[in-house]
């Protein structure tokens, strides 16, 4: 296992398919490994693409900060206090309705959903979310518009599914159409896209919080498993990639470890932290 020659000063790892194993659960070996690292002076943060309300998974495993970076930078929160918003980077209705006609043109029988900062709404056709249901269920020009039932709550993330295509081909087809107007990557392993305002991203949002605290890319580890982690890996001065991840993940990757099902992210840090004394900053 290649390991950095100093203690990082920030961990950065995404949730699904990284730090969570596949029932959605975080391991105690894994609750162990952060805490050593935060006790060891290094900030641990979850980058997730998740909204604030699903991050009851790891609000029980938060130590000294408490901070989250959601819907794929879109949105920072507070964990301990109840997921508070702290900072938001929402994307223009103008955009989410110009990406919406440009992706349907691409590909016919794309079908979509809105994410909100106060929940989520989606069209006739997308597919349910039994544990979830959604506030609105309508056409995406109406879940955007002025005068909708939602209007002056930002939105977070357009999402784009498509029910026949194969998702890096619908992800390919989608950023040919999109021109800017939105960051689009995928997380799931369907053909479900996740669009959110041009320039936000994982890697942006985490940019911001580690220069607002002297943090320099070189000094952040980062861990990641799909698309949507590709630009914060390749931000960080250390970037490990999962056993498990996707195939592009795995190639932009020097350094992978083993997957979530079996620890990879605490096997990193035990052995980081088995190598050197606790850092004092």
């Amino acid at each position: 296992m290649s390991l950095p020659e100093d203690l990082p000063r920030l961990i950065a790892t995404d949730l699904d398919g990284t730090l969570l194993r596949d029932d959605k659960t975080v391991s105690a070996r894994t609750v162990a490994a952060l805490a050593a690292a935060e006790e060891a002076g290094v900030e641990v943060i979850f980058v997730t693409g998740r909204p604030a309300r699903w991050m009851n998974v790891v609000s029980d495993h938060v130590h000294g900060h408490g901070m989250a970076i959601c819907g794929n930078g879109a949105a920072v929160v507070d964990l301990h206090r109840g997921g508070e918003l702290v900072e938001t980077y929402p994307l223009p209705r103008e955009n989410a309705l110009a990406v919406a006609d440009a992706v349907r043109a691409a590909a016919p029988g794309a079908v979509f959903a809105v994410e909100r900062t106060a929940g989520f709404h989606h069209e006739p056709d997308y597919p349910r979310l039994e544990f979830e249901p959604a506030f609105e269920v309508a056409p995406v020009e109406l879940l955007l518009a002025h005068d909708g039932a939602r209007t002056g709550l930002p939105v977070l993330k357009l999402l784009a599914f498509h029910p026949t295509l194969a998702p890096d081909t619908f992800l390919t087809l989608a950023r040919d159409a999109t021109g800017g107007r939105g960051e689009v990557t995928r997380s799931s392993p369907s053909a479900l896209l996740e669009i959110s305002a041009p320039g936000v991203s994982k890697a942006s949002t985490l940019a911001r919080h580690c220069a607002r605290h002297g943090i320099s890319p070189a000094e952040v580890m980062a861990f990641g498993d799909m698309p949507n982690d590709l630009d914060m890996l390749g931000w960080a001065g250390t970037a490990y990639a999962m056993a498990n991840a996707h195939p592009a993940v795995l190639a932009a990757t020097e350094r992978h470890t083993a997957s979530n099902e079996e620890d990879g992210v605490a096997r990193v840090v035990e052995a980081l932290l088995g190598t050197h004394r606790p850092a004092v900053r």
